[in-house]
């Protein structure tokens, strides 16, 4: 596992969000460049569309309650019928580097995280996205302290 290069990543805050609040409807769009391997976090009220690529390699994550418990819930596209030949890479991608976006998220936005300590208990679910169901799976991966 790759372990987050804080002077790789790049926090951009907009409008309506702080370093400490809000924490539900607080969005995150985490992207990257193939050419650096710099990470670029958008923390925002909304999902920050005007970072999203027609390649669709963007982790994008909220908080959400449930049973007055606070989760990170993340999304990721990993592809449709028609990209049939590459879900298997798209997934493997993604697990890989699962582990390094989450801690980009828990470093990038570590106010939220120094004002809300029992947000490091958090659960965090994952949604690989997929139209084949070998690849369209809701998963618990650990929470947010395990990637600090």
């Amino acid at each position: 596992m790759k372990k987050l290069d804080p002077s790789k990543l790049f926090v951009e805050f907009r409008p309506g969000v702080m370093q400490t609040e809000p924490i539900i409807g607080r969005k995150y769009t985490l992207t990257h460049s193939d050419v650096t391997a710099n990470l670029f976090l958008t923390i925002g009220l909304e999902y920050a569309a005007d970072k999203i690529t027609a390649m669709r390699d963007e982790v994008l994550a909220e908080w959400r309650i449930h049973n007055s418990q606070c989760y990170l819930w993340v999304y990721v596209y990993v592809g449709g019928q028609n990209e049939s030949s590459a879900l298997g890479v798209r997934n493997a991608i993604f697990r890989r580097e699962m582990p390094l976006a989450l801690e980009a998220i828990r470093y990038g936005d570590g106010g939220l995280f120094s004002a809300h300590p029992p947000l490091d208990f958090a659960p965090i679910w994952i949604h690989f996205d997929s139209t084949d169901p070998v690849y369209n799976k809701i998963e618990k991966w650990g929470r947010m302290a395990d990637y600090r």
